[in-house]
């Protein structure tokens, strides 16, 4: 016995018609700055990744209209524009908030604090995962590494790292993009908007006055095994547990590094808004607020 697609719950509806063509103004713009990226690259097809997100700075998503407009440019099939589309999560399906705000919930981040981050700002924002708010601010997901592990939990707002937040801390930093307050990432430039973001990550320069000079880096705790093996900084010490640990050894006993020295960043605590006051986050009051 077989059972019809409309029994099963699938609906296969009609075809949809061609996407629609950008405005002709429109259209001529993002053709020349297409143009110069597909320059850049020997083979035009390898332009696809810089132009979708040419298109979404565009409209703050990636549309079918923006990926006809990359099929007609490079020479390719709507399908095969698609399929790189659909592939990568840098690229948005539907309509997004000026801040794209990304809490990590792998491993590490979520024993540290990323689960109760994300449930905090699910039920203080009032959206789930990927959805916008009301005034289209914000749209909230989880990320699955923001491979910034010795800073954990972490939150990204426009692949900006906001490092070692805590659930009031990430309340703040949403609270203050929602209120068009001034944020500035714990690494990294100040936020410029998802749109503007997309058109720099498609290659073209930003040009906010000092943006450039205050691009990100790696974080002091990301860069202890590089200073140790240049000889830079003092041996590798073993970072006892805060409570003492087990009986040491009178030898062991010499020298207990400071909090300062600790190489951990969880043990050192780094100049973010969970440990400075002076952060644009806010100083967090206490751990799981």
């Amino acid at each position: 016995m077989t059972t019809s697609s409309s029994e099963r719950g699938v609906s296969l509806g009609m075809p949809q018609p061609p996407a629609p063509a950008y405005p002709e103004d429109v259209r001529a713009r993002l053709e020349t700055d297409a143009r110069e990226i597909i320059a850049r690259y020997p083979d035009s097809r390898s332009a696809l990744l810089p132009l979708l997100h040419l298109v979404q700075s565009e409209e703050g998503h990636v549309t079918r209209t923006g990926m006809r407009f990359c099929a007609d440019m490079l020479s390719l099939t709507t399908a095969e524009v698609t399929a790189v589309a659909t592939f990568y999560t840098m690229y948005r399906r539907k309509p997004s908030g000026d801040y794209q705000v990304g809490v990590c919930t792998n491993t590490l981040c979520a024993v540290m604090g990323g689960d109760a981050i994300f449930e905090t700002l699910q039920e203080h924002l009032g959206v789930g995962n990927g959805e916008t708010t009301d005034d289209g601010k914000v749209t909230l997901e989880h990320i699955e590494c923001n491979a910034a592990c010795d800073f954990a939990p972490v939150v990204m707002v426009n692949w900006e790292f906001f490092d070692n937040q805590t659930p009031g801390s990430a309340k703040r930093l949403v609270d203050d993009l929602r209120e068009g307050r001034p944020v500035q990432p714990t690494r990294g430039a100040r936020l410029c908007t998802f749109k503007e973001t997309a058109r720099i990550l498609a290659g073209f320069p930003d040009e906010r006055p000092g943006a450039v000079e205050e691009g990100g880096s790696a974080g002091p705790a990301s860069l202890v095994g590089l200073r140790l093996a240049r000889g830079e900084a003092a041996p590798a010490r073993v970072v006892h547990p805060r409570d003492g640990g087990p009986h040491e050894e009178p030898q062991n006993r010499a020298h207990r590094p400071s909090m300062a020295e600790h190489l951990s960043s969880h043990d050192a605590p780094q100049q973010t808004s969970a440990s400075d006051p002076a952060h644009p986050a806010g100083p967090a009051a206490e751990e799981g607020e």
